[in-house]
């Protein structure tokens, strides 16, 4: 089957990956409302086959040709051997794919994939499936989403910074990371530093300080200091925050992916100077910051010693 989607055109699209419970589905289901908004013909493809209640329009369902449950029964495997074998089974019959995705015209794609880390970070299976797709003219973003209560624990955030690197390294799509559930960050507790610090990725020594005032993670200071400078040294890593509720947020998170995959480039829809300067220098003509979102979600408190001395 040599056909591509578009009669030949590029196809663009987001592969929506991330660990279980992050807002993977809701995103889509938020995704999918806000680009119908802005006149794109959305199709959106669930790639998880543990997903049995789909709260959005779905145009390809991978339950069509296998399901977790199946697999499980049939196998005798629990829910991670049984996830990594539908997507081993996908690989082998990607044909089925292919077919379903050539039906649809001039659609720009949304790809629910499971929640599974080592999807991502070591199995092959969803990897090869997405090069598959990029041979086959697919321009996609892997849209990475981390529920934003990482942030409120230090060590946790050091962690998923890893998670986070190690997903950009394997999966070898242009990477967006999103911070998901932005609007109730305030519910699982205080952040020790301004918002941008963990948007950005700022000076990571300043963590590591933090985690030593805990007597657990002061045993562990060694291996904080040396996870830290491996994220430090391949300076990949940033976030986007999210409140998918929120238009100017969604707004943001697209103009990321957008840049991300050229969408940008290929419709004139943001054709622009604006958007194709800052395509190609990564300048940010929305002068949008973190700080804003800051002020909408998260309470002001009072500096800890950590702050004033990042703002020497």
């Amino acid at each position: 089957m040599s056909e591509t989607p578009k009669a030949n055109c590029v196809a663009f699209g987001q592969a929506v990956i991330g660990p279980p419970g992050s807002g993977k589905t809701t995103y889509c289901l938020g995704m999918q409302e806000f680009l119908s908004r802005i006149g794109r013909k959305v199709a959106v493809v669930n790639l998880d086959p543990a997903n049995e209640r789909i709260p959005y329009q779905c145009t390809v369902d991978i339950s069509e040709l296998v399901t977790l449950d199946d697999v499980m029964d049939n196998l005798k495997l629990g829910p991670n051997g049984g996830l990594i074998y539908c997507m081993e089974y996908l690989e082998a019959n990607f044909d089925w794919l292919q077919e379903k995705l050539t039906k649809l015209k001039d659609h720009y794609f949304l790809f629910d994939c499971p929640g599974q880390v080592e999807l991502y970070t070591h199995h092959s299976a969803l990897k090869n499936v997405f090069a598959k797709l990029s041979k086959w003219n697919f321009r996609l973003a892997a849209v990475h989403l981390v529920d934003s209560h990482y942030c409120t624990d230090p060590g946790k955030f050091i962690s998923i910074l890893c998670t986070s690197l190690s997903t950009m390294l394997h999966v070898e799509l242009p990477h967006v990371n999103i911070l998901s559930k932005m609007d109730l960050i305030e519910q699982y507790g205080k952040l020790a530093f301004n918002l941008d610090y963990y948007t950005e990725v700022l000076d990571l020594t300043y963590l590591v300080d933090h985690l030593a005032s805990d007597p657990f993670f002061k045993n562990f200071r060694r291996l904080n200091e040396k996870l830290v400078e491996v994220i430090e040294d391949y300076s990949l890593v940033s976030f986007v925050p999210l409140n998918v509720q929120d238009k100017e947020s969604m707004h943001q998170v697209i103009q990321a992916v957008d840049k991300a995959n050229g969408y940008s480039f290929g419709d004139t829809e943001h054709r622009s100077l604006e958007a194709l300067m800052s395509v190609a220098v990564g300048a940010d003509f929305q002068f949008t910051s973190a700080l804003a979102v800051q002020e909408k979600y998260v309470q002001p408190q009072e500096k800890t010693v950590e702050q004033e001395a990042m703002e020497l």
